[in-house]
């Protein structure tokens, strides 16, 4: 690429991006859903038809099948956990301490070499460099590639709270790709590998602006408010944190509106994994929802087996789709429309620690499934750390023990930890990068 090429991408840059992305799991397409706006002709999308030859097409979906294997394996009867251990291992994350130098190309970063010069995001490239501008990649293999070719503005969004050195390039130092980071834990890992400070953001992980509103965060801060309303049921909280809400949420927002019922959200992962949790939670709280006492939201997301085994679990339940909603969609800017959506009006979001953890910077408190895979173990880890996330007790007896901590306000002291704690301004950081080379650095909860 020409220099002149390089000074007209940076004019352009202004205001939009590439963004590109995969369809594997739900995380990474998520994070792209997010930077919608800066997007240039609209989100693409790496290992599709429209952007990969069938030679390139074979190698992704074998990665594609690899991962949903791997979130799936646990539940084979027997022999799941040692399968599982086994897959896991090659995307292991080893322990941050003690502080090392792990610079040196792990195996899984010259595996991830061999098939880009093998080809694999040719295609894509080769598109995207006849309209320069700069790229955001939501997947690390889609900023690798790019990086591979020389392209001079990369940027890779981080998704997990720790991450293997796959994310980073055979030689950081020469790299060209700017990170994206959502937690300070993130920085340092990727420090540990070797990215030079100067091309680390840590500017949080994109969150949607349905969910935000504008840059003051007004339809958070108003949503927020009313969740610790519905979060402290017995006046557990607001005694102890009102000034404190009140100070960064606003006095327009301290009054209870009260016009929905307390909502508890249940979202299975992109692969379809822990879909039998969702059955247990409406079994055991169904004579709740009959009172109209509790409602309970199921994602599907985007897989008919999910969806069919929610609505086949419903019936056997003796309950209709108007008593629990069912959330599913086959096409991705639907299905994450709605499941923003969603989360304006959930109390609680109960899940696996996936990229979804950062969504407590809504201020909404986290149950956590059993994590799969050892990004995930990090994330339950950080969410525990900054006291935004509760371990799921047993399931079947969620009448109980969930709502014992949403009676004593743990719930809201969660939301409000979550809040404070987890960065929520991660889309509003990233244009801005996009538009100037660099961000402003915030130490208030709302601008960052």
């Amino acid at each position: 690429m020409t220099m002149d090429a390089i000074v007209n991408m940076n004019a352009k840059s202004s205001c939009k991006a590439w963004v590109v992305s995969i369809s594997m799991g739900l995380g990474h397409m998520r994070a792209a859903y997010a930077l919608r706006d800066l997007s240039y002709n609209d989100i693409q999308m790496i290992g599709d038809p429209s952007s990969s030859s069938p030679g390139e097409m074979n190698l992704w979906n074998n990665m594609r099948n690899s991962y949903e294997l791997l979130s799936r394996l646990k539940n084979i009867p027997i022999i799941g956990n040692a399968l599982f251990s086994i897959v896991d291992n090659l995307q292991n994350i080893p322990p941050l301490y003690p502080l090392r130098d792990m610079s040196s190309p792990s195996y899984q970063t010259n595996l991830i070499y061999s098939y880009i010069k093998k080809g694999i995001g040719k295609e894509l490239y080769e598109k995207i460099i006849t309209h320069p501008l700069p790229v955001i990649a939501s997947y690390p293999i889609a900023a690798l590639i790019f990086d591979y070719y020389n392209y001079p503005i990369i940027y890779s969004i981080v998704c997990d709270a720790e991450i293997s050195r796959v994310y980073v390039a055979k030689d950081p130092k020469k790299s060209r790709i700017h990170y994206l980071a959502p937690t300070g834990r993130s920085v340092q890992r990727l420090k540990q590998y070797g990215v030079p400070d100067e091309r680390i953001f840590l500017t949080g992980f994109p969150l949607p602006k349905e969910c935000l509103g504008d840059e003051s965060l007004n339809i958070l801060r108003n949503d927020l408010a009313q969740r610790l309303f519905y979060l402290d049921p017995e006046n557990r909280f607001w005694p102890l944190h009102k000034i404190n809400v009140e100070y960064f949420l606003g006095s327009e927002n301290m009054v209870f509106k009260n016009d929905r019922i307390f909502t508890i959200t249940y979202a299975v992962g992109g692969a379809g994994a822990y879909r039998e949790v969702g059955y247990e939670i409406v079994k055991s709280l169904r004579e709740n929802i009959i009172k109209k006492e509790v409602k309970v939201n199921l994602i599907a997301g985007m897989k008919k087996d999910v969806n069919n085994y929610f609505k086949e679990a419903l019936k056997d339940l003796n309950l209709t789709e108007n008593d629990v909603p069912i959330i599913f969609s086959e096409t991705f800017p639907e299905y994450f429309a709605k499941f923003a959506q969603c989360m304006r009006t959930t109390d609680i979001l109960w899940t696996k620690p996936s990229e979804l953890s950062f969504y407590a910077g809504l201020g909404i408190p986290i149950v956590m499934c059993p994590p799969l895979g050892s990004q995930e173990v990090y994330n339950k880890k950080w969410l525990l750390e900054i006291q935004a996330g509760i371990t799921q007790e047993d399931p079947k007896y969620t009448n109980q023990w969930l709502l014992d901590l949403h009676r004593y306000g743990r719930f809201a002291e969660a939301a409000w930890d979550g809040f404070l704690k987890a960065r929520k301004f991660g889309t509003y950081k990233i244009e801005e990068i996009v538009k100037t080379g660099t961000f402003l650095r915030e130490t208030n909860p709302l601008r960052r």
